[in-house]
């Protein structure tokens, strides 16, 4: 059994303030000297960056599509391990998931799978007494779910705050803090979510910082701290990437970083480390050579078209991951990572590894993927079946090679990607946690 105090932040829907306030609790409980774990509901990479920052901790995702229910608490108490606290992000509203999948993949799933009380954060402007109806209908929805108070959010006044709480004062639910109105915590956007932490460390701290004297403020710390306390002890041990020890030196895998490629599962590297390689993260935008003894090369997502100028100026780095890619090493590429090993983006030259060109687009692709592996690649063999998820505004002309990478069958059935000598090349984001035969592939393909 494992007891880790526990809360879930949710909210009715998207744009309420959950970043906002699940950082900004983070920070507090950090600022008082608590080791806090920081977890994120579903596959988003931006808001574990601010979770970082927040905790000192890696930010990582509970995603029950991609990963399986049966995964969420094993990676949950993996991420917890010998911490005095665990904030958990939720996902859009509280009891969205997965489009057509009723419950699957949404923040109310998953709290019920870590058996953890829900903080709902609810925006309270333009409203008065109708929060208590709003309240009173996420309370009780289900039943097995547990709210275990409110936080207000975008208070605009004293008498303003006055009508909210005498609204709420019936509901049964605790008013555990109010927020009043602040742009200045507000964090810039673009157009897939949050400016990741990578492109404005500084502006970011100050945004963090911002947020945890917001929260510490308007927050009543100690009520939140005993309804963390208040969720029982976990069943499930955690999970643990299995070490697959090997005689002979460890193979260097280059992992692409820096403020290009911010997109990745931080179970990713353990997974590699796990099956033998020596991880080495190297920046596309400043290292002009690949770490020194490079025997395979992954490079995740994040905004190469934002980059586009920079990444194409690094003509040093681009021949060196071509002739890495033309020799027949491991490369697994996801999203940012393909339009990297593209011909060019946006008419700039990038590596030309795939005879194709990417480009921005009006039209944003976004969701839940079911794939299976076409062929065998560095990744899988011919019929894995993963759950994976698209996210950009992007357009790669041709989509696929003449070996594409993935059969998917949602919510359309095509093919996708490239699969050509040792690389592996998708927008299809993966976690490799449901599938850990893959880093182990990938590693048993770098030893060649």
């Amino acid at each position: 059994m494992v007891s880790v105090p526990r809360l879930v932040v949710a909210a009715p829907a998207s744009g309420s303030g959950k970043t906002t306030v699940a950082t900004g609790l983070m920070a507090a409980f950090a600022g008082l000297g608590l080791a806090v774990s920081p977890h994120k509901v579903g596959p988003d990479y931006i808001d574990p960056g601010y979770h970082a920052l927040a905790t000192g901790r890696p930010g990582r995702n509970l995603d029950a599509y991609m990963c399986g229910p049966g995964l969420i608490a094993p990676l949950f108490t993996h991420g917890a391990s010998g911490c005095d606290l665990a904030v958990v992000e939720g996902v859009m509203g509280l009891y969205d998931g997965a489009s057509g999948q009723g419950e699957l993949a949404s923040t109310a799933q998953v709290s019920k799978l870590l058996r953890a009380p829900v903080v709902l954060v609810v925006d309270a402007s333009s409203q008065s007494r109708s929060v208590a109806a709003l309240v009173h209908g996420f309370a009780s929805w289900d039943p097995e779910v547990r709210i275990g108070g409110v936080i207000l959010n975008k208070v605009a006044s004293d008498r303003h705050e006055a009508l909210l709480l005498e609204a709420l004062d019936e509901s049964g639910l605790p008013v555990l803090g109010v927020l009043r109105r602040a742009p200045q915590v507000a964090t810039p956007s673009r157009h897939l979510g949050l400016v990741p932490v990578a492109e404005r460390q500084a502006d970011a701290l100050d945004a963090v910082r911002a947020m945890g004297e917001r929260v510490r403020a308007g927050c009543d710390l100690d009520a939140l701290m005993a309804l963390a306390r208040s969720a029982p002890a976990l069943p499930d041990e955690a999970w643990e990437p299995q070490a697959h020890p090997q005689e002979g030196a460890r193979p260097v895998v280059a992992v692409a970083g820096g403020a290009a490629f911010t997109f990745a599962y931080a179970e990713h590297a353990e997974l590699l480390t796990a099956a033998g390689a020596e991880v080495a993260v190297f920046d596309p935008l400043h290292d002009e050579k690949l770490p020194t003894g490079t025997a395979g090369l992954v490079i995740g997502g994040g905004f190469p078209e934002v980059y586009g100028p920079e990444l194409s100026a690094n003509e040093p780095l681009r021949r060196a991951v071509t002739d890495l890619a033309l020799s027949g090493a491991p490369v697994a590429a996801e999203c940012a990572g393909l339009l990297y090993l593209a011909r060019e983006l946006d008419g700039r030259p990038m590596c030309g590894v795939l005879d194709a060109s990417a480009r921005m687009s009006e039209r944003l692709t976004l969701g839940y993927r079911q794939a299976v592996a076409v062929s065998d690649s560095v990744l899988a063999v011919a019929g894995t079946r993963l759950r994976g998820h698209e996210f950009h505004r992007t357009v790669l002309e041709p989509g696929a090679g003449a070996t594409p990478a993935w059969g998917l069958h949602q919510p359309e059935r095509r093919v996708e990607g490239f699969v050509q000598q040792g690389v592996h090349a998708s927008y299809l984001h993966t976690h490799w946690a449901a599938e850990p035969g893959v880093a182990r592939r990938f590693v048993e393909r770098c030893r060649g």
